[in-house]
């Protein structure tokens, strides 16, 4: 079933009710403007995967990709009653999390008809919670996620290019360089490093950065160079 957060989307990105749901060939198009075909996917891109590449080969083609910087964690009884309880998660989403999901990509992105759009958003998660059993299943979390209501855009980033991936994981005072400026951390230009390197720059765990390589590597963002007893070593490209 489609959440309040999916048909909020559609309706911030069209400029007119005409604009949501056109049907186009085999398939049904979130919204289309003007000569741009947009998809919004909240859940995972493997699912657009080949929907978006037969696409792009007549149109030009906008991902929407939310991620979510903040939950509030809203709980009900009973469907659509009021919440009995209301608090913030403390989990938030980073940046790295983007790279799962663009590894479903790795075949299309980059590509001169694509743009992969990311708003960073705050939502509403409402959950009903179940009854309590004797004998609860460890698996069963006690509720049903009933819908997610966006609250809150803060920004948006753009992805067209290899160099779109560095800006990504650049420091927040990077982010802001003027795009002829170069956006891979100062000790990474023009040397060789390995993904622990990476994970030491960007500051996260090697297997992170492992996925993260991954990504980078199919999009041309880096090459490989050689390889040694600590893994493949890459150069920015």
């Amino acid at each position: 079933m489609e959440t309040s957060l999916h048909q909020q989307l559609k309706t911030h990105y069209a400029t007119s009710p005409e604009q949501i749901e056109v049907a186009m060939g085999a398939y049904r198009i979130d919204v289309v403007r003007g000569d741009e075909l947009i998809e919004i996917q909240c859940a995972s891109l493997s699912a657009i995967r080949r929907k978006v590449r037969d696409l792009l080969r007549r149109h030009d083609v906008r991902i929407v990709k939310p991620s979510v910087s903040r939950t509030r964690i809203c709980k009900r009884e009973k469907k659509g009653a009021e919440p009995v309880s209301r608090r913030l998660s403390p989990k938030k989403g980073q940046v790295h999390d983007l790279f799962e999901e663009l590894i479903y990509l790795r075949d299309v992105f980059p590509h001169p008809r694509l743009t992969v759009e990311i708003p960073i958003i705050d939502v509403n998660q409402y959950r009903l919670v179940t009854k309590k059993k004797r004998r609860r299943r460890w698996r069963d979390p006690g509720y049903i996620i009933e819908d997610t209501e966006l609250t809150q855009i803060h920004e948006s980033i753009e992805l067209r290019g290899a160099v779109d991936l560095w800006r990504l994981l650049a420091e927040p005072d990077a982010t802001t360089k003027a795009d002829g400026e170069c956006p891979v951390p100062d000790h990474l230009v023009d040397v060789e490093f390995n993904t622990l390197d990476l994970a030491n720059a960007i500051g996260c765990a090697r297997w992170i950065a492992q996925r993260i390589a991954y990504v980078m590597r199919h999009a041309g963002a880096i090459e490989p160079t050689s390889r040694d007893k600590t893994g493949i070593r890459y150069r920015a490209a």
